[in-house]
């Protein structure tokens, strides 16, 4: 009897190790590439933190328009006039005493 061992063909072996390791790679580069799912979470904390830092800037924003609607020619409030008048140029009135 003749037994004749096969040796499997070296081809379809470098074929099969190369697809394997082209998707390794690719599965790593869509876990933790610069377009991952690592870094799209990493984004959205970002955009996140953005989004507050916008909404605190805003309000910021509409403070400031209205003090300066406040203090413009066509509506002037006297008690703000007063107040940054006293704080930024140090104004008094006649009757009033400093105590330090």
């Amino acid at each position: 009897m003749n037994i004749s061992r096969k040796r499997p063909p070296v081809g379809v072996i470098m074929y099969f190790t190369g697809v394997l390791t082209l998707g390794l790679y690719f599965a790593f580069a869509a876990i933790q590439g610069d377009y991952g799912l690592f870094r799209r979470v990493q984004i959205d904390a970002e955009a996140e933190i953005l989004r507050q830092d916008l909404a605190v800037l805003s309000k910021d924003v509409a403070w400031i328009e209205n003090k300066a609607h406040r203090l413009s020619d066509e509506y002037l409030d006297l008690d703000l006039l007063d107040e940054q008048a006293r704080s930024v140029l140090g104004l008094l009135r006649a009757d009033e005493i400093v105590i330090r």
